[in-house]
């Protein structure tokens, strides 16, 4: 990172952005075409980080996984537009994380519902859910480990 004082290296400072962001975008690339897509998402910390989704089991994302599972993401939150007098003096106050790291499609049912139980947790709060089981084997579950991510934060700017 060029900006070392802006860089955050704690991880529960890191843990505290990804639990208050709404959306986690997904960075795939197949060949020299690179393809982003917001998701709903849900993290589970401790010595094994990961990234949990949920989706729809055709489309884009998957045939570009199945070709490149190695993803970047990227979350932030505090946003706050700094509004200058002069077009150079605006700005922008924010805390965001970045990572990169492999995306697996999981297939095992346990581990769907624990990675949908993380996705729960993280919007509702809601650590154990139940689920049909037919909708659960059905389901599509796609896993990221982190295998890298910082964190940056930019500190308010003077007006």
């Amino acid at each position: 990172m060029r900006r070392k004082d802006r860089e955050i290296t704690g991880i529960d400072e890191i843990e505290e952005i990804i639990s208050r962001a709404d959306v986690c975008r997904i960075a795939l690339t197949d060949k020299n075409m690179p393809y982003i897509v917001p998701m709903n998402f849900g993290y589970s910390g401790g010595d094994d980080k990961r990234l949990w989704f949920h989706c729809a089991a055709k489309g884009k994302k998957l045939y570009m996984i199945r070709r490149n599972n190695y993803v970047c993401f990227e979350v932030d939150i505090d946003h706050h537009i700094i509004i200058g007098e002069k077009a150079c003096d605006f700005g922008m106050n924010y805390r965001s994380v970045i990572g990169w790291g492999r995306i697996e499609i999981v297939t095992d049912v346990a581990e769907k519902q624990l990675g949908l139980d993380c996705i729960m947790s993280h919007y509702s709060g809601n650590k154990k859910n139940s689920y049909n089981k037919e909708s659960l084997e059905k389901m599509l579950v796609l896993r990221l480990d982190i295998q890298v991510m910082t964190g940056k934060k930019c500190l308010p700017l003077s007006q």
